[in-house]
């Protein structure tokens, strides 16, 4: 029987106030209006990001709310107006839209959309309302996705189709993570055979690993305090790796770097979040050309600092969002990557987890040894 056109009422996980545990409640979808699309959730990914705001940390966090951003699922509906997915088409939500109209999507300079930001850094649909609703009250979206709920609606701008060969339980990563790390890689210009440093080994490093091998730089050094991200390390590219909480007494992770390389890094990617760790990066790169690239995202109020006069030297700080990737544009090419073999997707999936025991998938990822957990979304039909 058709769905098109009337209110679902589903299963999700809500996070009902920060700092507490998600609740699996029955939750009710409004149909699409115009201009978005309704999706049916098959599988989602954990990212840091959902635990950070979960955690009451994100300055632009709002309860209560359904969290998730790395989605896979399949069309259900689309509203008036929206003419680049169709129902049944496997997709991909995008937490950085792509409108093609805005100044932004025109300059050729960025990946970052203006058309929905914000009104999604709200909570809302572009209306300004929501489509989700639980014990009678008004449940937000998260990051334009929403991909802890079995089904979601979204703006047209923030919805890819991609490949129906590609399986969505691992497809679904490519929303968030391991485009994140690997676009920063590939689409850092000069990157081949060049030194580079990764500072943090969880799923974006690992990508930016992967990315900076795939880029043929010379010599990829990975960074974390944790030994047991070693041998993910090397399996992804990595040519050595460092514990920095094991150098020797009195030499800095910076000292270390800048001797081993012989004056500094070419090129340095932050994947902590971390802005000591992001200063660090910076400090290490090579007088006159080196450049650092913050992708990990800090607590709310933390500011990086540096003296000028490493910048008045020749470093760059720079930063990117989703790899620099654009959504529609660009990423059925990464999961045509994927598919062809270029691109490690599967080996990322170390744990799973039912709907029901998504908080255990949060657990998972505060273990060490975990890069990613998917989520069932417990759809018998979910291939």
């Amino acid at each position: 029987m058709s769905t098109e056109g009337k209110t679902i009422t589903c299963k999700a996980a809500i996070a009902w106030e920060a700092g507490k545990p998600l609740s699996i409640e029955d939750v009710e979808v409004a149909p699409p209006k115009d201009g978005e699309v309704r999706i049916k959730i098959l599988y989602t990914g954990i990212c840091h990001t959902d635990d950070y705001t979960l955690s009451g940390k994100d300055p632009e966090g709002a309860f209560p709310v359904i969290l998730g951003h790395e989605g896979g699922g399949i069309v259900e509906s689309i509203g008036s107006g929206v003419d680049n997915v169709k129902v049944g088409d496997h997709v991909v939500p995008l937490y950085t839209a792509e409108c093609r109209e805005c100044k932004f999507c025109k300059s050729g300079k960025t990946n970052l959309c203006g058309r929905v930001r914000a009104t999604q850094g709200k909570g809302v649909m572009p209306d300004g309302t929501s489509r989700f609703k639980s014990k009678g009250k008004d449940i937000l979206h998260f990051m334009g996705c929403s991909t802890f709920s079995q089904y979601t609606v979204v703006s047209k701008f923030s919805v890819v189709a991609v490949n129906e060969k590609a399986p969505l339980e691992k497809a679904c990563l490519l929303g968030c993570g391991i485009t994140t790390g690997y676009g920063a890689a590939t689409k850092t210009p000069g990157i081949e055979d060049s030194n580079v440093a990764v500072f943090g080994i969880g799923c974006v490093g690992l990508s930016i690993l992967q990315g900076a091998k795939a880029k043929n730089a010379k010599r990829i050094i990975a960074i974390d305090t944790n030994d047991k991200k070693e041998e993910w390390a090397k399996k992804f590219g990595a040519t050595d790796f460092i514990n920095p909480t094991k150098l020797p007494e009195g030499k800095s992770i910076v000292d270390y770097l800048v001797e081993e390389t012989d004056g500094g890094l070419d090129f340095t990617f932050d994947a902590t979040g971390n802005v000591h760790v992001m200063r660090s990066a910076l400090e290490a790169c090579h007088k006159g050309w080196g450049v650092c690239n913050v992708i990990g995202v800090a607590p709310a109020g933390a500011e990086i600092a540096t003296r000028p006069f490493q910048l008045v030297t020749g470093r760059t700080w720079k930063g990117s969002a989703f790899g620099g990737v654009k959504g529609r544009t660009e990423l059925p090419g990464i999961v045509d990557d994927y598919l062809a073999g270029t691109l490690w997707v599967d080996e990322f999936v170390t744990h799973h987890q039912q709907l029901e025991a998504i908080n255990k998938g949060f657990d998972d990822m505060h273990a060490g040894d975990c890069i990613r957990c998917v989520v069932n979304m417990g759809f018998d039909d979910a291939p």
